[in-house]
Parts: C-alpha cells; structure tokens; sequence
C-alpha cells in the first residue's frame, strides 16, 4: 500500500514538472503548432550554444508562461536573445497574460491573434525596452472601463499626448526613447502606438508601404484588431473614427501595403515573405483595389529559367527600389498581387538579365527575358504610372469633429507643457558658467538631446571635472542628433574614459559605427579579450579580421530584420547576422585604439594600418586592394535644371551577387558635384536612374547600364528626360477672395496683399505629417523663392489650427512668406471646387496663380519635394 502511495506521489511530481501529462492550460492549443514551436525552439537552442542565452529557463513558471517564452526565444531574432536577459522576456509575458485576465475583451481574442499581435515586445527593428510596463501602470486606468473600440481611440490620444511627428534619421528608438524626446518619424509614432495597443492587450501590427508609387518617401501607420475585424488608424494622429487619416488618398495610390508578423503565421492575408523571425503579409486590398500579375523568366531561347531573381521595383526617390524579390518556381514564375499601377521587373541568372515595365490591372502575364549581359552598356527608357487616387473616407459629424479638435487642443498643452521642462538658454548658460564651459560649445548638445538632457549634462559636467570637457565635446560631435537623445550617461563615459586621449575622434573616439543602439561595448571588450590577442590585433589588425572570419559564424537567416547585435551581444554570442560582425571587428578595432570605419557610401569597412588604408574582407583574410575606375558623365541640361540633384533626380547602384545595391551618397550630392568632373568607384558593373516626376505622379525615367574598370574612365551620357508639356493653366482662381491676416486681425484679400501678378497659396494641416514634409521642402528652397520674390499666402484651417502651429519648428522658410487664416474655408472650397479636388482635397493645398485668376499649378497631400516644385514651376513662368 505505501509503495503504491509512493509511486502515485512520484507520478504527480513528474507531470508538475512536464507540459505534457498536467492539468495546466495551453498557450498554444493547436497541438500542431505547438510541436512546430516546440521544434523550432529546440533548432535555436542547439545553434546558439554559447553564452548560456536560455539560462531563463530554468526559472520556475506555468506552462502557458514556459510555452509563450518558447514561442518567443523560437522566432525572435538572435541579436534579441544575445543583447536582453530571459528575465525581461518572461516578465513581459507575464504582464501580457495579466492584462488578458484583466481586459474585458482578452477572452474573446483567438489565440492565434493573441500570440502573434500582443505577446511579441518587437515590433519592426526598433531598439527594445520596459514599455510595455510603464504603458500598462499609466495608461490602463483610463481604458479600463471602456469598450475595445474607444480603447483604441483613447490609446491614441495617450500616444498624442506623449509624441508628434518630426522627421528623423532612420535608426528607430524605442517606445520609451520616443516618450522622452517628445516627437518621432511615422516609423517611431506608429512602434509606440503598436506597443501601446499590445500593452494594455490589444492585437496591434505595425502596416508600412514600402515606398509610394507618385511621390517619394513611404509611410507606416498602425492596424487594431477590435471584434474580430482589423482598423486602421494614424498614429499619433487621434481621428474621431477608426479608418480614417491624413493618408486614406495616398494609401488608395499604394502599391503594397506590408506588415511583419512575428513568428510563422498563417492568416487569410497574402504572403510574401516567410523568414526565421517572421512572416511579411501584403494588404493592399485594405487600402487600394488591387490585380495580380505573373512574370515568367526565360532565356534567350525562349525557354523558361528556374531558380532566376526576380525583383519588383517601385522608383522613389530616383531609385528603383525593390519592393518584393522573389525566385522563379520550376516553371519560372513569380506571381505578385499589387496595387494597379506600374512597377519595374528585373530578373537575373548566371550574369544574364532583363528589365522591363508591368502594369498592374491591364496585364495579367508578362515574360521577362534574360536578353542582356552583365557588363553590357545598355540604355532604355521608361515611363511609370502610378495607380490613381479613389479614397474611401468614412463620415464624421461636425460634433465628433468639435470634439476631437478640442481634445487634440488639449494634448498638444499637456506634450507642450512637457517639452518647457527641456532646458532654457538662462538654465543652459548656468550650467556651463557652474562647469566652466564655454555655453557655446554645449548649447546645442543640450538642446538637442531634449528630453535626455541630464544624461547629457551630467556627461558634460563629470567630464568638466575630469579636465575633459574638450574631449567630451570631440566626442558628442561624432554622433547623431538621435544618439544625443537616447544614449544614457554611463555608455558615453564608458567611451570617453576608455580611449587614448590622443586617439582620432572620427575613427576611435566615435562610439557609432553604423545604425546601431550606441553601447558601453569598449570597457568590456578591453577586459575579455585576452591580453595576449589584444597585442597581436594592435600590432597587426589584419589578425582581428581574421579572427572575426573564424571566431563568428555568420546567420543572415537568423536576424532578419531586426537591429544589429550589439559588440557585447557579438562577443557572448559568437553567431550574428553580417551587419553584426561588420560593426563588432569596427568596435572592436577603435576599442584597441585602432582607426576603423564603415563607408557611408558603399558600405564597405576599412582600417588604417601603418599609415595605409586597407579594405576588410572576411572572406579573403588576405590584403588585397579594390581596383578603382572613374566614371564621367556627360549632362545636357534640360529647361529649369541646371544640376540634377541625388535622390531626386538621379542614383548609381552597383551589381552584387545578382542585384543592384544603392550608393548611399551625401543628400546634397549634384551632377556637378559627382559626376561633372569624375568619380572614383571600385571596378563593377553599375546602374545610373534619372527620372522626372510629373504633376499627376507618374516619371519618366531613364536608366543606364555602364561598366567601370580598374585605372580606367568611363564616360556615359546622363539623360534628364524633359516633359515637353509647357506650363499650362491648368484652373481658375478668384484672387479677390479674402482670408483674415493674422497680424492685423483684419480681413484683406488675395490681390491686396500680392499685387498683380503671380502668388503661391497654401492651405496648411497644422501638426500634420504631409504638412510638416511640404513646409521642411520649401525650407530648402528658401534662397531662390526669396529671390522670386512674390508673396506666398500660407492659410491655417482656423485660429486653432494657428496658435497650434510653431515657426521654430520651420526656422528656415522663406522671408515673403503672410500668414493667415481661411475664414469660413471659403479659399480651400474655392481651389477644391475649381481644381475638382476630391473630398475637398487633402492638406496640404498648394497653388501658383496669378491675379487674372489663372491656376498654372496645384497638389494637395502627401508629396515630396513640394518646395522644387513650386521652383520649377515658378522659373518656367
């Protein structure tokens, strides 16, 4: 009998222990995808064996806790388990089953939906933290008691109060980074919205167009799951109904509409990529109508090529981005569903390609064919037509309208109130008199790093009292405006005391390599590496490289899409993405006082060594130079553009491994500037992409294909395709309509403030993103509309809309600018009506008239470059 007692106890134990034999709930209930979770959980762990990276593991925990954490550590990226402790994973699965528990609506969120929309902390690439904890502590109270939908609505009025838009550089801050500085690109607005909703337990995906077909740029926005049904929603952006933003038009001009999912996921949506750490869908059809096409690759011979690349290519900013990239099945397809517009095909294999234009909605299956060689000069035109605006735009009462502005009023004072407490010139002057530094110097490091300012200060006055502000300050130089904003003190010190004082600051000093998260990686690279490697790494760099070909195992597959692993994360790990390893032997070699650097432009990575610059190769441990050719072209230019400028006239892309890969040069780059006289690149075969975007959107483009040999010139012709359509008057214009001048608080006229001639009048959307794009555009082009000189009347929707709006947020506009106030919208009818602007046209409206009342020029929305434009158009009147 005790011995029968005994083994029942046994057996009791054991299933306590096991998920297999208890009584305990599932996270995953589908038993299949448990065993695939299960698998591939088990893959990683056998891969990533150093480091001790699942130590978690052996925590206590439910079964649901252990097997959400599996599906977790299963699907994220490895830089996420090399740069985070199992302990912050579990604790952000145990406040994600807590606020299910909690929420009125958890129990009705299939467990599919919960596991992909809420569970995961990563969203895109940003940089992870405690978000999800400090959104549930002050955000949950307010949406407690609401419905799913109002929870929604009220979670993006949250996100308004903390943050409004401002363009930035493409690294992407985490949620928390983004709160503190107070603003952020829509890439930021739209990670802190998501990690918002899935905060207080609200399936959220983050949805982005990977570049619009007529304008360049591209957005991202937010989806909800509310009762079974996704919505969309601009974040950051409160509107009083789901399904509404500034960017319904474009969206409806979209060609694809992606979102990554975490994790392997199969929902109704379409598939387009199935990765390691997530499966990307496409859901135009939320947004656009949409037609599919199918492309079959074939040779020479008429015979159909497997296995070939197969790219489909948007043109933004004069580039051919590749939007989705697929290769041919055993009958040489690829098939893609898309928006019905025009992209562009290029298909490769064995160094034979093609190209050509397909249009989405008039053709159902194109044949590519394999007709040119690598190496081959080539030349051909294209004209693109991007998919034509039919927006879907839900009704909205005038009292939801009242309502919302007032609201929006009222948490622009609150996000307001937050930004007075960044440091005034008084406070900053104070500080450097208190630190004996110059205010000069640190001025304009304290305020950009705004809602980081302490951390900044605290570094500037620590470094004051170690006789190092001079440094210090070398230091701060080589960040970015971003760095400044969301890099603690402790991993700024932890560069500055760690480097020689005499080392170069560009290239040992500077903490950043590329777009990482800057890190405290020296002082503990400095400790683990052996001091014996150390000594042979200094005196020979070429032992580092080495070291990192046969030390770090390289897994692109692994980190698919997500940040670099950090230098530290490197080091533990020892398997990273490409990208990762890049950064480490660069972190590695300032850490031992070498000079190390990444090229902006090609992307290469080089050391100095005795004097001499040398190029890495991890592949060939050997020293070997690249041999470099120059490249010459020839431009004729075309009316209204003397000197083409890069990204928005033309780009240079070089062939590797079957694709072209972009040169990322400088922004103010110039024909006159690169290319007139000649430009030094590495021996390869190259693509040149010149296009001019038309009023409607479409481009007509040209794209060139040249060879560049080593000790040789290349010269080609650098083709601007005009349109021949001369300015035409396009509508009419009242200019006797009055608006009120917000200065004199009086009414006046258009015609009275212009005097005869021509004018520009803009009608503004205040805090709003295509808005704050078009006002930063005319910025650059202040100099020749100041020189025009005409009167450019911008009007704001109403005096809220005005007191909203801030000139220091726009130092740079033009001095000819009046500003007022469009009584009644009677001005912003009048252009909708005239110029057949659907649903009275998207803000922001432009138009150049003149006082007969003639429209020679008019866009309204989301549109890029708005300030040459206005010029161009302007310098052909």
């Amino acid at each position: 009998m005790f011995r029968h007692l005994f083994l029942s106890l046994s057996l009791a134990s054991v299933c306590l222990l096991s998920t297999g034999c208890n009584n305990e709930k599932h996270f995953i209930n589908d038993s299949d995808y448990r065993t695939r979770v299960e698998n591939d959980f088990a893959e990683k762990k056998s891969i990533l064996k150093n480091g001790n990276l699942f130590s978690v593991f052996s925590n206590e925990m439910t079964t649901q806790e252990k097997e959400a954490l599996q599906f977790l550590y299963a699907y994220m990226p490895i830089s996420d388990i090399a740069d985070n402790s199992g302990e912050y994973f579990l604790n952000n699965v145990r406040l994600s089953f807590n606020i299910r528990d909690a929420s009125s609506w958890g129990k009705n969120i299939p467990d599919d939906i919960f596991r992909h929309f809420v569970l995961p902390i990563r969203i895109n690439n940003e940089n992870l933290d405690n978000s999800r904890e400090y959104i549930q502590n002050e955000l949950w109270p307010r949406v407690k008691n609401l419905s799913m939908l109002d929870a929604v609505l009220e979670a993006n009025h949250w996100c308004h109060e903390k943050a409004s838009y401002t363009p930035s550089d493409i690294r992407t801050s985490s949620p928390l980074a983004t709160i503190k500085t107070a603003y952020g690109r829509c890439g930021e607005e739209s990670t802190l919205l998501v990690a918002t909703l899935r905060a207080i337990g609200i399936p959220a995906r983050q949805v982005y167009t990977p570049r619009w077909a007529h304008t360049d740029d591209n957005h991202a926005w937010v989806e909800a799951w509310v009762d079974g049904k996704w919505y969309f929603l601009g974040a950051c952006e409160p509107e009083p109904v789901l399904n509404l933003g500034w960017f319904n038009s474009p969206a409806s001009r979209g060609m694809l509409m992606h979102t990554k999912v975490f994790g392997a996921y199969s929902g109704k949506e379409e598939t387009m990529l199935q990765t390691a750490n997530y499966t990307e869908i496409n859901i135009i059809e939320n947004y656009a109508d949409k037609a599919s096409v199918t492309v079959t690759v074939k040779d020479e011979n008429g015979n159909t090529v497997e296995n070939a690349n197969v790219e489909f290519k948007i043109y933004n900013y004069a580039e051919l981005f590749t939007v989705y990239k697929q290769k041919s099945n055993a009958q040489g397809q690829v098939s893609l569903s898309a928006g019905l517009g025009d992209m562009v095909v290029f298909a490769s294999h064995n160094d034979k390609f093609g190209i050509r234009k397909i249009s989405f909605g008039k053709e159902k299956a194109v044949d590519i064919t394999l007709g040119h060689n690598v190496n081959e000069a080539y030349t051909e035109n294209l004209n693109i037509i991007p998919p034509a605006e039919n927006a879907k735009i839900p009704a909205v009462s005038e009292e939801q309208r009242i309502e919302n502005d007032i609201r929006l009023h009222q948490e622009d004072s609150i996000r307001n109130a937050y930004i007075g407490t960044f440091p005034d010139k008084d406070e900053i002057e104070q500080f450097a008199r208190a630190n004996k530094l110059e205010y000069e110097s640190v001025e304009p490091f304290i305020t950009k790093s705004r809602g980081n300012y302490k951390d900044i200060m605290t570094f500037l006055g620590n470094a004051s009292k170690n006789e190092m502000s001079k440094r210090a300050i070398e230091l701060l130089q080589t960040i970015t405006d971003k760095d400044l904003r969301d890099t603690p003190c402790k991993v700024l010190e932890d560069h500055l005391y760690n480097t020689q004082q005499e080392a170069k600051a560009e290239y040992v000093l500077c903490p950043r390599v590329e777009n990482e998260l800057l890190t405290p990686y020296r002082s503990f690279l400095k400790k683990e590496i052996p001091q014996e490697l150390q000594k042979q790494f200094t005196e020979n760099p070429q032992l580092l490289v080495a070291w990192c070909s046969d030390s770090i195992t390289v897994r692109n597959d692994l980190n698919k899409g997500s940040v670099p692993t950090s230098p530290i994360g490197t080091w533990k790990s020892r398997i990273v993405d490409s990208l990762s390893r890049e950064i480490f032997f660069v972190a590695a070699a300032r850490s031992l006082n070498i000079e190390a650097w990444k090229d902006p432009v090609t992307g290469n990575v080089y050391y100095m060594n005795n004097g001499k610059e040398q190029q890495v190769n991890f592949d060939v441990i050997e020293k070997s130079e690249t041999a470099e050719g120059t490249l010459k072209a020839i431009y004729k230019a075309i009316p209204r553009l003397d000197n083409p400028k890069y990204y928005t006239h033309f780009t240079i892309s070089k062939y590797e491994d079957g694709s072209f890969k972009l040169l990322n040069y400088p922004e103010d780059t110039t024909w006159d500037s690169l290319l007139k006289n000649g430009e030094k690149l590495e021996e390869g075969y190259y693509m040149l992409v010149t296009g001019s975007r038309v009023a409607d959107g479409g481009v007509m483009s040209n794209v060139t294909f040249f060879t560049i040999e080593g000790g040789k010139e290349t010269k080609i012709e650098f083709v601007m395709r005009d349109n021949t359509e001369e300015i035409r008057i396009i509508g009419n214009f009242n200019s006797e309509l009055k608006y009120t001048d917000v200065k004199t608080k009086s009414e006046t006229s258009i015609l009275s403030t212009t005097g005869r001639g021509y004018f520009v009048v803009g009608i503004l959307g205040t805090g709003q993103e295509p808005t704050n794009h078009a006002l930063k555009d005319i910025e650059i082009k202040k100099e020749e509309l100041e020189k025009w000189g005409r009167k450019m009347i911008l009007l704001f929707p109403d005096e809220k809309s005005y007191n909203k709006f801030s000139p220091a947020d726009f130092p740079n506009l033009p001095s000819n600018i009046v500003y007022g106030i469009d009584t009644n919208n009677a001005i912003r009818n009048e252009i909708s009506q005239n110029m057949k602007l659907s649903n009275g046209g998207n803000l922001p409206i432009f138009i150049i008239g003149d006082t007969f009342n003639r429209v020679v020029f008019q866009i309204d929305g989301y549109t890029i470059g708005t300030g040459e434009q206005l010029v161009k158009t302007i310098n052909g009147l």
